[in-house]
């Protein structure tokens, strides 16, 4: 009996193409290669690697009260951490020398009161260094009763920070108003007396008159 051949006694099978592994190119060597080609422009950098955020470049806002909130300054300069406070200092003694006195006493006037007294302590530092640039007329401008009362408020806060200043604007304000009078001290204590409490324009007085 003649055998067949064994080629011929086994159905064929069609091989499977093998697949081919996808080999991916990170993006940055895709961009190194942009680059490195001669006919090619080189890929613009990201916004974000464009700019640089180094503090040694940034410039001093020249408009600081459009872009920070004096009561975030405030809140800041009273923190216990040191850094933090010394920066919010320089900020707000930066926003003192930029700003009017009367622009910034009239901001400032809605923390006199403030919860935190640590907050009003820097409200009376920057009210203090405001009025000691001011003239009677800017003075007069803002309101000097209104000026006057506030002063008086402060002279009874808890801080002796809050105190000192209430102090000092008090003083400002009295070489002001009595800057042309004769009677200066009797000039200061009527004024005080038609505008104040008894128990606060005493307080004014004994201020002056030391």
């Amino acid at each position: 009996m003649a055998l067949r051949p064994i080629d011929n006694a086994l159905p064929l099978t069609p091989e499977r193409p093998k697949k081919q592994a996808k080999v991916s190119v990170p993006i940055q060597k895709q961009a190194e290669f942009a680059v490195n080609d001669e006919n090619k422009a080189p890929l613009p950098l990201s916004a974000d690697a464009a700019i640089d955020y180094s503090s040694e470049n940034l410039k001093a806002i020249p408009d600081p009260e459009s872009k920070i909130q004096l009561l975030q300054l405030l809140l800041k300069a009273s923190q216990d951490k040191r850094f933090v406070c010394e920066e919010a200092d320089k900020a707000l003694s930066a926003m003192v020398r930029s700003m009017t006195p009367l622009h910034l006493l009239h901001k400032l006037r809605a923390y006199v009161s403030h919860a935190n007294l640590r907050v009003r302590a820097k409200v009376a530092i920057c009210i203090s260094n405001s009025v000691s640039n001011m003239d009677l007329e800017g003075m007069k401008e803002f309101g000097l009763v209104s000026l006057v009362q506030m002063a008086a408020n402060l002279l009874n806060d808890r801080l002796p920070e809050a105190r000192e200043a209430a102090r000092n604007t008090v003083i400002s304000i009295f070489e002001a108003y009595t800057e042309n009078e004769e009677q200066k001290q009797e000039s200061w204590q009527n004024f005080c007396q038609s505008n104040l409490p008894t128990i606060h324009a005493q307080s004014m007085a004994k201020i002056t008159s030391l």
